[in-house]
């Protein structure tokens, strides 16, 4: 299907770029959401007659985006999930809880603003790239911790998904007298 572009998409053309997609891209995700129109006469005609108002549009929303995109650049947000002694979250961190963090620190962001290929499945710093507009993309660093102390620590560089090893000369004959008392080892 033919559709004239109303905004930037990425890797597909600029607005006012007449583009070959396939049908069910225009129809379930370009038309719906007015990114596009389908490049029939009458529809080149309207968007001649619209195209100083949707550059203008466009203009306009790309220099607000670039206004919020100056003060997130380069934030850091604590997310605090439950993870194993190996580091590994429970669950997983996806763009609505991203979302949710940006916006709870200040910044209108939507969960499709959120460029997260696969989710966050670790503790640890995690630079997270925010698609603001089609043509400002920005990145957040989001530091997944277990607690606030842990955060800190991570903060400065501690490596905080190590375990403990537990040296059993440490435990003392308590430990070897209980065990004999079991039956489950000689002394």
């Amino acid at each position: 299907m033919e559709v004239i572009l109303l905004e930037r998409v990425a890797r597909l053309g600029q607005i006012g770029e007449s583009v070959r997609v396939k049908n069910g891209y225009a129809r379930n995700f370009l038309l719906p959401r007015g990114k596009a129109l389908r490049a029939t006469e009458a529809n080149k005609m309207r968007f001649e007659n619209q195209r100083a108002q949707l550059e203008a549009r466009n203009l306009e929303l790309r220099n607000e985006a670039e206004a919020v995109g100056e003060k997130l650049n380069g934030q850091a947000f604590v997310l605090i999930r439950q993870a194993g002694e190996s580091g590994v979250l429970y669950g997983s961190v996806a763009a609505r809880d991203v979302s949710d963090v940006l916006t709870a620190g200040g910044f209108t962001v939507n969960r499709q603003q959120i460029v997260l290929h696969t989710p966050i499945k670790s503790l640890g710093l995690h630079t997270v790239p925010v698609a603001l507009h089609p043509e400002v993309e920005v990145s957040v660093t989001l530091n997944v911790a277990r607690s606030a102390e842990e955060a800190e620590r991570q903060d400065r560089g501690e490596e905080v998904s190590t375990r403990d090893e537990i040296d059993l000369s440490e435990l003392g004959l308590e430990v070897g007298a209980a065990l004999a008392e079991a039956g489950d080892v000689e002394l």
